[in-house]
């Protein structure tokens, strides 16, 4: 078949080819505004503090979903969430942002929160100041100039943080979030597993670290039910926090 003179094939590769142009247009634009954002000349800035669980006395629990990886699972969770009337905060990847836009498009359409994992889901913990604020700031403005979202939580790959990570957060508006309950997902492929360390000592303030997988995907029904059975609403880490 053709189209305009190009076959589907051809079609679909000038396609791709213009969208990774403008994306890698994008991405120049951002990490050029990244080294003259107010941060770079920022000589001293209040240190903030890693946070790791939302109010005590309220009975409201989190599912914080990590993104860099496991796109195929997505589709399944947002059913489940939606089904389940529940809507949760999203803490993405900047690079999987730059190959995934629709998918975002469609967790922020659902009624999710969009929070930043970083770009390339690097050890912040060794990075240099002016490295985590490009790692921060880029995935922002890349948020930004897709979902017109002024993202305002930040989660550290693998939890790692220095002093610097948690100064830049700050200053650039941000809360550096942890988390009170692992999963343990990425490592350990146990339906029963997962839901355990989900549900049975959780209480109100825990924000529960996951990620797509495809057994977290299948224990996520359970994980809500069993949650709601203990008298705890789920919210975004930011009604958590509240």
């Amino acid at each position: 078949m053709k189209i305009f003179g190009f076959s589907t094939n051809n079609e679909k590769r000038f396609i791709n080819i213009t969208c990774n142009v403008i994306l890698g247009v994008i991405l120049a634009v951002v990490f050029g505004l990244s080294l003259f954002s107010p941060v770079s000349s920022v000589v001293s800035v209040a240190r903030g503090s890693a946070i790791y669980n939302g109010n005590r006395d309220n009975k409201n629990v989190t599912l914080m979903i990590n993104v860099y990886w496991g796109t195929e699972y997505l589709d399944s969770m947002l059913k489940t969430l939606k089904s389940n009337d529940v809507k949760t905060t999203f803490f993405v990847g900047g690079c999987w942002v730059a190959k995934n836009n629709d998918m975002l498009k469609k967790i922020h359409e659902e009624g999710h929160e969009i929070a930043s994992h970083g770009y390339n889901h690097k050890d912040h913990a060794k990075l240099t100041a002016q490295q985590n604020q490009d790692e921060i700031y880029v995935t922002h403005e890349l948020v930004k100039s897709l979902l017109g979202v002024e993202m305002n939580l930040f989660a550290p790959p693998s939890g790692s943080f220095n002093d610097s990570t948690l100064t830049i957060a700050s200053a650039l508006g941000y809360k550096t979030i942890m988390w009170s309950r692992d999963t343990i997902d990425w490592r350990d492929k146990d339906e029963d597993l997962i839901y355990k360390r989900a549900v049975e000592k959780t209480i109100g303030g825990d924000l529960i670290l996951m990620h797509p997988t495809e057994k977290t995907a299948l224990a996520l029904d359970r994980i809500i039910k069993g949650i709601k059975n203990k008298g705890l609403n789920l919210v975004t880490v930011s009604e958590n926090l509240a």
